[in-house]
């Protein structure tokens, strides 16, 4: 989609998207048709304005991207077959990458809608201290597209307002650390006035933008112009600190018991979720979650012929991470005569046998229309985690160790420990970077995280990540033995390795191409980055 259609297409969004994509939590009902003028009346109007922006928008963003690219690319996944995963694992996409456009254009659509919903907002006759939560909702959003943007395209083009880029779409992109800027800016200003609890089941508060902030903060302390500098910068290791303290011990959640469990449908919006896409049960194509369909071994598990999973498969270089009985592995992989009591129910649950040494995705499979009325073809209704509580606890963890070698740090010991106790492991008595990216790879894994860490990694230590995805050998197809009973792997020496194309590993491959669609509309994607100009002040007494 060329540049200046994505933005003539988000001017009508806002009108096009409020009656959909809406679930029975966020939901609200329209009393004629509506246009701009008898819109942005009420607090109703706002609530139905922003109600889009938790799934419809976000779409094409998770069909195939989400898990693509954060799990793909990092080779936690390993899909030789499957167009939508292959050219991230195999670092070989272009601007003509299906998915890579689709997303390109998905999160410049939730940056368009958020502006008509502020716009919209700001324009109504309601009182200006009613508007703020729901400009807030709006700026969390686009501060969110906007992180996903800079951490993938380094330079893009910011935009507050559609109309100017219709009458103008060639223009300049911005820097990366421009873009982090704006970002901040608006989770910052999320973090101000958004609520302390969420209007409705699945809705933002203030801590979810407390929470975004502490990644944002995180990865902006490392953002650096000599790229193997080795440190990051103190200033915002504390802000990410502080932020992750907040949302840990003033905010309203906590983390599950059982780590499978917050995979369930019937979980969604739970104690431990800050931030998740809401889609509808038995929804429209366009606000349905369509990733069981992608993961699923067989039919036998989602009762129709949508499930294409066999094929996407963990990779070896990720089994290697899971250490002996860590509950995380079955809870995220399906291995042969593991047993889930969750699927197939009417048959008492399920257990996988298919024969052979690989395993296949199992968070975002959850059975079928006999295990949960929510589920039909190609939608499992499950919310998508755009953050939770652990990663913010490994947040925390990340920022206390800053450019120190290892930390003792008490609370962030006991912040990672809680995730190995649940996962039944043995606590750490301290921590080092690999012990916390380890953390992270495994609690996080096929939730579209761990390419972004890496490039937060890259920021300062970029030799280094080349290094480490050099070290996947990823031209490399390892045969393996796996014991599900005890997360056991060894390489089957009764097999011979396969080899595979790759690109090229170096410096480029943290930086993904333009859409091609969008350099030929606007060839300033060509040129170098301009200054942002910012005509607000910063919010600096979040912490205060």
């Amino acid at each position: 989609m060329k540049t200046k259609n994505i933005i003539n297409f988000s001017l009508i969004l806002v009108f096009a998207f409020i009656w959909t994509g809406c679930n029975d939590l966020l939901d609200v009902e329209p009393e004629d048709q509506i246009t701009k003028e008898n819109f942005y009346l009420t607090e109703d109007d706002f609530q139905a304005a922003t109600s889009p922006l938790y799934n419809k928008v976000w779409f094409d963003f998770n069909a195939k991207f989400y898990y693509g690219l954060g799990d793909g690319r990092s080779y936690n996944l390993y899909a030789p077959y499957s167009d939508y995963i292959y050219p991230f694992t195999d670092l070989t996409e272009t601007g003509l990458t299906g998915p890579l456009v689709e997303a390109w254009a998905s999160l410049y659509n939730v940056i368009q809608q958020s502006n008509n919903v502020i716009i919209g907002i700001e324009g109504s006759s309601v009182a200006a201290e009613k508007q703020l939560p729901y400009i807030a909702e709006a700026r969390f959003m686009r501060g969110t597209a906007y992180w996903y943007l800079t951490s993938l395209w380094g330079d893009v083009i910011i935009s507050t307002n559609p109309n100017e880029l219709v009458n103008n779409p060639i223009v300049n992109k911005n820097s990366a650390k421009d873009v982090y800027e704006f970002a901040m800016r608006d989770l910052e200003y999320a973090a101000k006035y958004l609520p302390e609890q969420g209007t409705r089941a699945g809705r933002l508060t203030k801590y979810s933008a407390f929470g975004l902030l502490s990644r944002v903060y995180l990865s902006y302390a490392g953002l650096s112009d000599n790229p193997n500098s080795g440190t990051k910068n103190e200033e915002y290791l504390n802000l990410a600190k502080k932020a992750a303290e907040k949302v840990i011990e003033e905010g309203p959640y906590m983390l599950m018991d059982d780590y499978a469990d917050l995979f369930k449908i019937e979980n969604n919006n739970n104690s431990e979720s800050i931030f998740a896409l809401q889609w509808v049960p038995n929804g429209d194509y366009g606000v349905n979650n369509m990733h069981q369909a992608f993961f699923a071994l067989g039919s036998d598990v989602t009762g129709d012929d949508a499930a294409w999973g066999y094929w996407t498969r963990a990779s070896y270089d990720v089994l290697k991470e899971y250490e002996t009985n860590d509950a995380r592995r079955k809870a995220t992989w399906m291995g042969n005569d593991d047993y889930y009591p969750e699927i197939g129910k009417a048959n008492g649950g399920y257990t996988v046998e298919h024969g052979d040494d690989f395993l296949t995705a199992k968070k975002g499979v959850v059975g079928s229309t006999k295990d949960n009325a929510s589920i039909s073809r190609m939608n499992s209704a499950l919310n998508t985690y755009m953050m939770r509580l652990a990663e913010v606890h490994l947040n925390y963890a990340e920022a206390a160790l800053g450019n120190n070698s290892s930390t003792s740090d008490a609370k962030a010991l006991m912040y990672l420990n809680q995730l190995r106790e649940r996962a039944g492991l043995e606590n750490k008595a301290s921590l080092t970077y690999e012990d916390i990216i380890h953390e992270r790879r495994v609690e996080l894994c096929m939730e579209g995280q761990y390419w972004y860490d890496l490039v937060r990694r890259s920021y300062y230590r970029q030799q280094e990540v080349v290094n480490y995805i050099t070290g996947q050998e990823r031209g490399v197809i390892v045969p393996f033995l796996y014991d599900t009973a005890t997360n056991g792997i060894e390489v089957d020496a009764s097999r011979d390795n396969e080899s595979r194309s790759v690109g090229v590993v170096d410096a480029s491959i943290f930086i993904l191409p333009y859409p091609e669609s969008e350099v030929v509309q606007n060839p300033l994607l060509r040129e170098g980055a301009v200054p942002y100009e910012f005509t607000e002040t910063r919010i600096t007494d979040l912490f205060n």
